[in-house]
């Protein structure tokens, strides 16, 4: 019988993609930006582009955070051009002070906690992010008070999907990898590293970034969650 339920913050709970953009349109009218590129579009699939190969530089130890809060703004800047390491440092300082506080959230996503908190399941959070801003999201957007464990991966030491981050979740959940399932949208990084620790997974897939039956267990809404319960149960 499940009893623990495991979830990736990021683009599972908090929409960061949409979160993101938000703090960042602040920053870049605040530092009035407009002169230095053709649009903020422009502005924000570059930025988007180069932090998302340097998050994967991160998660495989290859750099600190650090260096990618500031790295990921240094290098859009240089790819218009702009060789400026203050104006950098200031997009990397606003941004990690603004984002954090955005509260947006997927459709469904208090609703769903809530029946599963009703229903005597176990809520927890594993994270890649970093512990310093996944609190402020978690306690800005109303998240906080559904779970009982909250795991950011710098802790362990490792990233997703690394066995260990896992291993030192479910130890701290005083759970069993056969009655916890893992709830994320990164198929890699949550389903598969969840299924390696024994542990179910359900790929949270609002965008249709993956194929459909990608994944046994694949939902597009989080109130498809509790519907899946049973029958992942009967494994």
């Amino acid at each position: 019988m499940m009893k623990h339920l495991f979830f990736d913050l990021d683009r599972t709970l908090w929409d960061f993609e949409k979160n993101s953009e938000q703090a960042l349109k602040i920053l870049f009218d605040d530092l009035s930006l407009h002169g230095h590129f053709k649009s903020f579009q422009s502005f924000h699939k570059t930025y988007k582009n180069i932090n998302a190969k340097l998050w994967h530089q991160y998660g495989k130890g290859k750099i600190t955070k650090d260096v990618l809060r500031i790295k990921r703004f240094d290098d859009t800047l240089k790819s218009f051009q702009i060789f400026d390491k203050e104006l950098a440092g200031k997009l990397g300082e606003g941004y990690v002070n603004i984002s954090p506080y955005q509260t947006n959230l997927f459709p469904n996503t208090i609703e769903t906690l809530s029946y599963l908190k009703k229903e005597g399941f176990e809520l927890h959070i594993i994270t890649n992010g970093f512990k310093e801003v996944q609190y402020i999201k978690l306690e800005k957007s109303g998240l906080i008070d559904f779970f009982d464990v909250i795991v950011c991966s710098e802790e362990v030491g490792e990233s997703k999907p690394a066995i260990n981050v896992f291993n030192h979740s479910l130890k701290l959940a005083d759970a069993k990898s056969s009655n916890s399932i893992m709830i994320g949208d990164d198929f890699n990084c949550d389903i598969l590293g969840a299924c390696n620790a024994g542990m179910h997974g359900i790929l949270f897939d609002p965008h249709n970034k993956y194929k459909p039956n990608h994944h046994e267990w694949q939902i597009n809404n989080l109130d498809e969650i509790p519907e899946l319960i049973p029958w992942i149960s009967k494994i």
